[in-house]
């Protein structure tokens, strides 16, 4: 198979980052951007991020997951432990995070070190999932070899006999990770490849360092 890629072209004219009008930390220039695509590009599914791994096998590996939620300190998402990105977290915590918001023509790169969070607010929002995620939840040995889509079936089935009439408790292996930054990294589109690239570096006393970068 060999497709020849060379002819594609775009110009990105839909915006422009000014180093000297960013904000001094990189988290309210997550918001503000966050909150514009969100209200001016509902064809992109704002939270959608990719998060990259270094797994136990040395391979990095990226996959999307949802935003959950975002603070000053850092970025949560929830996940079951066990599954592959789970142990890859486990064995090595740094990671990176990327979302691409094409219709803004915006991308952000955002490298932190990844944290459990508290099991009272894994709980907080386990409750607050459909009651068919909930069983999801429970039902999925995620990233682990199965031999079919009944077994899955069959599991779910027997999951919801059991807690027929019943609250659905949190399982153990499931749960959020907040992601803290250390380094943020926004990109614009601009005409001619010449990009605006603006780089946060988080020092030691907890101040924020910017720069830009060429594209």
């Amino acid at each position: 198979m060999d497709a020849d890629l060379s002819n594609y072209r775009k110009s990105y004219e839909k915006g422009e980052l000014s180093l000297e009008l960013s904000p001094d930390n990189p988290l309210e220039l997550f918001k503000s951007w966050f909150h514009e695509v969100d209200a001016h590009f509902p064809e992109d599914e704002t939270n959608a991020m990719t998060i990259s791994t270094i797994g136990t096998d040395g391979f990095p590996k990226n996959r999307v997951v949802l935003l959950k939620r975002f603070t000053y300190e850092g970025f949560i998402f929830y996940t079951n432990y066990n599954s592959e990105k789970g142990k890859a977290i486990a064995h090595n915590p740094n990671v990176c995070l990327s979302f691409f918001w094409h219709g803004a023509e915006r991308q952000i790169i955002i490298k932190g070190v990844a944290e459990k969070i508290a099991g009272s607010l894994s709980d907080g929002y386990f409750e607050s999932r459909p009651r068919g995620s909930q069983l999801g939840a429970a039902v999925s040995d995620q990233s682990e070899v199965i031999p079919d889509r009944e077994y899955l079936e069959n599991k779910l089935k027997a999951l919801e006999k059991q807690y027929e009439g019943q609250e659905i408790p949190r399982p153990e292996f499931w749960g959020g990770y907040i992601i803290k930054p250390v380094e943020m990294e926004f990109w614009q589109g601009r005409p001619n490849r010449l990009h605006d690239r603006i780089r946060y570096h988080l020092e030691s006393d907890y101040s924020w360092t910017k720069n830009r970068l060429s594209p």
